[in-house]
């Protein structure tokens, strides 16, 4: 989403971000990831169930899709941070607009499974 930012913001779209852990592990994260948007913290992953996000198993751990991603990740200079709460909490993308308006949706299957960036952007036209 970072290397993203200005598109986002070319279409007056801001970014945020929910993930899980404490305010120390979100610091730490923001700071290596550098990311200047809202981090916000849901330790009881309220935002996760109201939003029907799935979970993952050690099984996800296997599938090659999820191994080439994790390779791109690491190429490209990514690593693992601490693992959190919940390690196998899947995550998703979402477009809200003023006016409660659901503008988009994803729900990850697995691990490497993002809405691609072109679908998010698209749905700010």
């Amino acid at each position: 989403m970072r290397d993203n930012e200005r598109s986002f913001k070319e279409k007056n779209a801001a970014l945020a971000v929910v993930g899980l852990g404490d305010r120390n592990y979100a610091n730490t994260f923001r700071e290596e990831m550098r990311i200047g948007f809202p981090l916000f913290v849901d330790e009881e992953r309220g935002a996760y169930r109201e939003l029907g996000l799935k979970s993952a198993n050690l099984l996800h751990m296997l599938r090659k899709d999820n191994a080439v991603a994790r390779n791109r990740a690491r190429a490209a200079g990514y690593r693992q941070h601490k693992l959190g709460r919940d390690p196998f909490q899947l995550g998703g993308s979402f477009i809200f607009a003023p006016g409660n308006v659901d503008k988009f949706g994803h729900i990850s299957e697995t691990f490497s499974d993002n809405a691609p960036m072109k679908d998010l952007l698209a749905a700010l036209m």
